[in-house]
This record gives C-alpha cells, structure tokens and sequence, in this order.
C-alpha cells in the first residue's frame, strides 16, 4: 500500500503538477507514458484537467478565480470546491490562459480521452489484485487497504496542499502571499509542502531551495535524469533566491 501510495502520488507531483502544469522540467516518452498511468492511479481528475487547473490557482491565487481559494475557509479549500459549482471567475478568467500545449501533447489526450478505464484497472484494480496473486493477501484487505484507503489518504494528502499549506506555516520567501512552508504536508504530499518557495518560483523544478531534502518528488526526478528520462530542470539561482529572502521574506529560515 505504501508503496502504491508513491505510485500513485509521483503521477501528481511528479506528472500533472511539475511536468504538465509548470513545465518545470522534460521528459522523454517513456517516462511520460508512465507518468499518465501513475496519474491515472492517483484519480485526481486527468492530467489536462488537472493542469489546466492549477494554471488558473497561480494566476489567480486567493481570488474568486481560484478553483480552491483558501480565502474561503478551510473546508472550502480542502475539499469543498469539489462539492460545488466553480465560481463564474474561474471559467471566465481560464478562458483567457493558454492552454495549447496540453491540447497539442499527445499523451495528455490520450489519457484524456480513456482516463476513466485507466482509472479503474490503476486505482482500484491492480492494487487489489497484485496482493492477491503475488503475495496471497486477502481480497478483503488488498481492496480495502491498498486501494481504497490509500487512494483516500492520497487525496488527502494533496488537498492538504490546498488547504494546510495555504493557511499555516512560514513565509521566508514571500510574506505578503498565503501559501507557506508546512513541514506536515512536506511529508504526506511527497515535498510539496515548501508552498511559500513554489508560489514564489513556480517554475523551479524541486520547488524547495534545499533540493532533495524531504522531497521525494525532487528525488524521483533526479533519479530519472540520471536514467536519461528528464532533462532540461529548470531551478532558481541561489543568488536570486537569497535576495528574494532578504526583500520579502518573513526572516524565517
């Protein structure tokens, strides 16, 4: 179950958030491809759909056009904001970002278009099936353990991105923004938790000015790099990131 909880949390990070979203970083087909069935394990919404909406989250964080503006509560932003009607702001000021390259990337609409059976067989059918055949887990306890329960505590986890790191934590890059430095999150979403860091530099490829330090994302990345399967990381120069520290930071460390 851990182990499919990595699995399937890299699809996000790793996949619709560093690779498709921010475009932080490149990938070479097979890494792609397995990024989308990692994604499609996570059952988060697509990658298309993911992206796009976390692309309209940074251009309009804390505002009405935020998908999950934290400025609403905590409930809201957690998970709330899969509960309703997205604000008339989102779709409006979406419409006005570009999304050509996820409409071009081949990949993304292909799992686009079969995501719900990728869905199944990645989420929910072979985290029970694995156990039983390799292993002889009970049907009982690889179904409800390693499928259902960590596909809840993985939803959690990133929503906790949303919603935790959002409202409390610490602010050395940028005071005047919500999203913060929030150690819980670091840990259960896989290194996304240093949000100050990201919101400040999104483009940044590790989304941490301390690389592999509590960031598995960062280190599965790298790993691949070394496997010839990313390249082109994009990261933030130190002395850039010092100096942003100095003019915006709350002092913290």
């Amino acid at each position: 179950a851990l182990v499919y909880y990595l699995f399937a949390a890299l699809g996000i990070t790793a996949g619709a958030h560093r690779l498709w979203a921010h475009k932080s970083y490149k990938a070479r087909a097979p890494l792609r491809c397995l990024l989308a069935l990692m994604n499609a394990a996570a059952f988060q919404n697509d990658i298309f759909d993911w992206s796009r909406d976390h692309r309209v989250h940074h251009k309009y964080s804390e505002t009405d056009a935020d998908p999950h503006n934290a400025k609403r509560g905590f409930f809201f932003a957690h998970v709330g904001w899969l509960l309703v009607k997205k604000h008339p702001d989102v779709r409006e000021k979406g419409k006005g970002l570009d999304f050509s390259d996820l409409y071009a990337d081949k990949i993304v609409m292909l799992q686009k278009r079969f995501y719900l059976p990728l869905m199944v067989t990645f989420c929910f059918v072979v985290p029970t099936v694995v156990p039983c055949v390799f292993w002889g887990e009970s049907l009982w306890n690889a179904y409800f353990v390693a499928a259902i329960l960590r596909y809840c505590v993985g939803l959690n986890a990133t929503w906790s991105v949303n919603s935790f790191a959002h409202l409390w934590g610490m602010k050395p890059y940028d005071k005047r923004i919500n999203p913060a430095e929030n150690l819980s999150v670091v840990l259960s979403a896989v290194g996304e938790g240093f949000h100050n860091f990201h919101h400040t530099f999104p483009s940044d490829y590790a989304t941490s000015e301390y690389g592999w330090h509590l960031n598995i994302t960062t280190v599965f990345i790298n790993c691949m790099y070394y496997l010839g399967q990313a390249y082109d990381m994009k990261k933030t120069p130190d002395r850039v990131v010092q100096m942003r520290k100095q003019r915006t930071g709350d002092g913290s460390s």
